[in-house]
């Protein structure tokens, strides 16, 4: 007995299984058919509902027959010729259902015209039937056609449920918000992704106990360890992209005390422009646990000012170079101009940008413009080839990002300090007047306030410059100033993973030295916000906070990596570099501040006035310097030109008398 109940019982499961199997594979052909069948017999359940007496149905089987001929033509033309047979119901969202409500809802009301024009007819038997008839028929046309189908979409949620329960990453999801309903449904949609969502986490207390897709809410992130360990969980993923730093970091601090895989969703700034998807998810980076909350930039305003422009931007292939390439391009200006001295790295973020622009002509919503790509490589302090640039391709928006921002390097190498933050910019501003370009935005540095180095020195040269040339044309040239970008080329956090990766020591210079951080795709949403909301002649410039600490960074960087700080790796001090500030600044004397109307950001209204009188003539001696390698005639010359800044040269050396202009 036992036997034949188990046979009887596997065999309705294969059955079942085969049912699924054949409904999930029903085309839209097949669809047609099984409306047909609905269709013919929905009058007749129409009518026993309404007369609830199936014994007197035969009084009206001609009236019966004609309203079910005539119904079934009138929904299945209003089907056909909205391209509801042109649908993939396995994948059915709230839309298709909205879809079918106004196709059926519109089929009544044509029914119910056609089926009082038939009571006018005289002789015509159809005054027999009910006059309820034509909408309790659109009602069960509803539900059966709609069930038929979303039942297709229950069979996918269902298999997909199963094939999951099977996978060995249980997901607990940080954050029951827009961002992480996104990705539990992805995970839900395309089980073979590997995820299993099993519970959501979120500090929202009318979110407890409540289910989002089937997967319960089960408390704020004190309870991440009992989950944790209750639910048998595999892998945390912080689905917060606006939340603070300091969040992302008691998070991690949980599951690293639990010893539990931690992934996250990059900060609002990174997932701007593209919709949240499980290829989104990365390790938790520095950035993470750094990260502010967001400054409230209008994109829309900045979209809607360069769409169809021809935009330049010089130093593209760089960290912040390349992020305006991508930002720039969703704006779709009509041609983006990638400047750059790289051949390799211009041609790597060309090349991103060609599919960036490939997507969009494939978006059948496309807007008006989709931007042309230009590589350009030229070295801006060339004059001659800038020139030509300028002379060819005529550009209506500049941003300048081309620079050489290592301050080490540069105080060796001082001549090339000025040969391409100063000259360059010089040059770039030469042409841009000259070809009248109305906005020049130039990206300046935090060290170039009261600066002890050549690079930091150099570019407040070159931020006067571009105030000078606002003041004299009145034109929108701005300059933009923020602190350390988290990841740059060459910056402090690339420098510790590698030394990381070696096995140590972290070399820090100093224990006490701090920075002021910030992301390159914060960076870049300040440096677009300072083409719509800056003045001619202003600096623009991030609060940024409180600054952190070089050691605290190396040591969040070595626990990240799954180490343990002087245990596994070691750090080590190796003391100050030449030009090295213990502490930035953020304010020059004399600058007048005053805040925007976003509150994170700062302007300095009087920028343009605080220039040396001498500056074209300082200019000119720095330039010859320059051009012969002397050194210390150019950090003489700069401390001419810059307040504060103060270095050593040799005093047996008169610059001034052999560069000057005479």
């Amino acid at each position: 007995m036992n036997f034949f109940l188990f046979a009887l019982h596997s065999l309705a499961q294969k059955l079942g299984s085969t049912f699924l199997i054949k409904l999930l594979h029903l085309r839209n052909r097949h669809f047609f058919f099984c409306d047909l069948i609905l269709f013919s017999i929905t009058p007749l359940l129409a009518l026993i509902l309404r007369l609830d007496d199936a014994l007197t149905i035969n009084k009206y089987v001609l009236e019966l027959v004609i309203a079910t001929m005539l119904f079934s033509v009138v929904k299945l033309t209003l089907l056909w010729s909205f391209s509801f047979y042109r649908r993939y119901w396995r994948y059915a969202s709230i839309e298709d259902l909205i879809h079918i409500t106004i196709l059926i809802l519109c089929a009544v009301i044509i029914q119910e015209f056609l089926f009082l024009a038939l009571h006018t007819i005289p002789h015509f038997s159809m005054e027999k039937l009910p006059q309820s008839l034509p909408f309790i028929d659109g009602l069960l046309s509803f539900v059966l056609i709609g069930g038929l189908r979303f039942s297709i979409r229950a069979v996918e949620r269902t298999s997909h449920k199963q094939t999951v329960l099977n996978s060995q990453e249980r997901v607990l999801i940080v954050g029951a918000g827009s961002a992480g309903v996104s990705l539990v449904q992805e995970m839900q949609i395309n089980p073979q992704l590997g995820f299993y969502p099993v519970a959501f986490i979120d500090d929202d207390p009318q979110k407890f106990n409540v289910n989002i897709r089937g997967i319960p809410v089960l408390g704020d992130r004190n309870y991440i360890t009992d989950v944790v360990k209750c639910l048998q969980i595999h892998k945390v993923i912080i689905a917060m992209p606006s939340v603070a730093g300091q969040v992302i970091r008691e998070i991690v601090d949980i599951c690293q005390a639990n010893g539990i895989q931690t992934s996250t969703l990059p900060g609002i700034h990174e997932i701007l422009n593209s919709p949240v998807r499980i290829d989104s998810i990365r390790d938790v980076r520095i950035e993470d646990l750094l990260r502010r909350e967001p400054v409230q930039t209008d994109i829309q305003i900045v979209a809607q000012f360069l769409k169809g422009k021809k935009v330049l931007i010089t130093g593209a292939g760089g960290s912040i170079g390349s992020e305006l390439c991508r930002q720039i391009c969703q704006c779709r200006p009509a041609e983006i101009m990638l400047l750059g001295h790289g051949e390799n790295s211009v041609f790597n973020i060309q090349q991103e940008l060609e599919k960036i622009v490939e997507a969009m002509k494939e978006d059948g919503n496309a807007q008006q413009y989709t931007p042309c790509i230009l590589g350009l490589i030229a070295d801006i302090r060339f004059e001659e080839r800038i020139n030509h640039v300028f002379e060819q391709f005529q550009p209506h928006v500049i941003f300048h990002a081309a620079a050489h921002k290592h301050v080490p390097l540069m105080e060796l190498n001082s001549p090339e300090a000025i040969t391409n933050n100063v000259i360059g910019t010089k040059n770039l501003l030469e042409m841009a007047l000259r070809y009248d370009v109305p906005h020049f935005v130039m990206i300046s540095t935090d060290k170039a306030v009261n600066p002890t180095n050549v690079m930091g020195a150099s570019k407040r040269v070159a931020e006067m410059l571009v105030l000078q040339a606002a003041r004299q044309s009145g034109k929108h040239y701005v300059a933009v100033r923020f602190g350390n970008v988290l990841g740059s080329r060459g910056s402090v956090v690339p420098t510790f993973k590698k030394q990381i990766a070696a096995g140590g020591p972290v070399k820090v210079t100093h224990p006490d030295i701090c920075r002021y951080f910030m992301t390159i795709p914060e960076a870049v949403q300040l440096v677009l916000q300072a083409v719509v909301l800056g003045r001619s002649g202003e600096v623009l410039m991030l609060n940024m906070g409180k600054p952190v600490k070089i050691v605290d960074l190396a040591k969040e960087l070595i626990r990240l990596s799954g180490y343990e700080v002087d245990k596994d790796i070691k750090i080590t001090f190796t003391g100050l570099r030449p030009g090295e500030k213990l502490f930035e600044e953020l304010f020059i004397e004399g600058e007048e501040y005053e805040p925007t109307q976003h509150d994170k950001l700062l302007v300095v209204k009087n920028a343009s006035r605080i220039i040396p009188d001498n500056i074209n003539v300082i200019l000119e001696a720095l330039c010859k310097a320059a051009d012969k390698n002397d050194g210390n005639s150019i950090m003489f010359l700069l401390e001419q030109i810059v307040p504060g800044y103060r270095t050593k040269y040799l005093p047996n050396q008169l610059p001034l008398k052999v560069y000057a202009s005479k």
